[in-house]
């Protein structure tokens, strides 16, 4: 499943009152600093969404990430020393403490050196007014009680909610933009990483149950074939008899994306709309299986169609 990231975006109506803001123009930038949590983790290729608290402001593809670094003020209760202070609108003193409760005018102020960033995602930017509200929004991020002004979500849940407003065409673009290449340093480094135990033999034995044979596609030469996953192996750590089926590596991201799913009431493969442009896919809508199903198949994909089709 790709990331998206629900991010906050007052503009001059913003509350807090620890730092001097950002310079966002949401059409075109956002930006951040490491202060921010969950600063590190906002990648290329991300959907980013930009919502007031309120609604949606926008959405797309961020295309490249900017990086400096500089100091920044920050501004705390001159009491209990915290930052969780707010500018007061019409009041005076100006700032009340979200800590202690002292009002004050002027905060007290700091200086700390941060690593700044500023996403650049103009080229897609499809206009959010109007489509869906701050609750539907919350409510598709991973945790929909979270605070931060940088929030997890998934791009389907998104994708679907923007389906659902009728912005077939622009949430494709956001697609065919997501698979885009884009520069990317060269060279080699030593990294430690997370392998699968026990994938190469759970593929051996679905080689031998299936033979080559793409379940969605047919036979293909074995090299070009990897064993999938029909729950989210992540998730479970387990390769659950009967939990997977042989896939052409294009198909097996499409299927792990939700963008094919088999309908458990047809048993009929289902593409997504939004690979309407590519017929090499779509010509798969409405076709059988090339294997035959198991019982324990068909429980698995239910759970796949329920995550990708009928998730709320």
């Amino acid at each position: 499943m790709s990331t998206a990231w629900l991010m906050l975006a007052l503009g001059d109506r913003r509350e807090h009152g620890g730092n001097d803001g950002y310079d966002d123009d949401p059409a075109q930038h956002y930006s951040w600093d490491s202060t921010v949590p969950n600063h590190a983790r906002v990648a290329v290729g991300d959907v980013i969404a930009l919502w007031d608290r309120r609604e949606l402001i926008g959405v797309s593809v961020i295309e490249a990430i900017d990086t400096d670094t500089t100091e920044k003020a920050v501004y705390f209760c001159p009491q209990c020393k915290k930052a969780a202070i707010k500018r007061r609108q019409r009041q005076t003193p100006a700032y009340r403490c979200g800590q202690c409760g002292a009002l004050f005018d002027p905060p007290g102020t700091k200086t700390k050196t941060v690593t700044t960033y500023r996403s650049r995602h103009g080229s897609v930017w499809v206009h959010g007014r109007g489509l869906l509200s701050g609750p539907e929004l919350r409510a598709l991020c991973d945790s929909p009680n979270s605070q931060l002004s940088m929030r997890p979500a998934r791009w389907e849940k998104l994708r679907d909610a923007l389906l659902a407003t009728g912005k077939a065409d622009a949430v494709a673009g956001l697609v065919v933009r997501q698979h885009k290449r884009v520069p990317i340093p060269g060279g080699h480094r030593f990294a430690e990483v997370r392998t699968r135990v026990g994938q190469a033999a759970f593929r051996t034995a679905l080689l031998l149950a299936q033979g080559e044979t793409c379940a969605i596609s047919g036979p293909a030469p074995a090299v070009v074939l990897e064993a999938a996953h029909l729950y989210s192996y992540a998730e479970t750590g387990e390769h659950h008899d009967f939990g997977g089926l042989l896939l052409r590596r294009d198909l097996h991201r499409l299927f792990d994306a939700g963008l094919i799913t088999v309908n458990p009431e047809t048993n009929l493969l289902d593409i997504d709309p939004t690979l309407d442009a590519y017929p090499a896919y779509m010509g798969f809508h409405g076709k059988p299986l090339a294997v035959s199903l198991r019982p324990e198949h068909r429980v698995w994909l239910t759970a796949h169609w329920n995550t990708h089709r009928t998730a709320v």
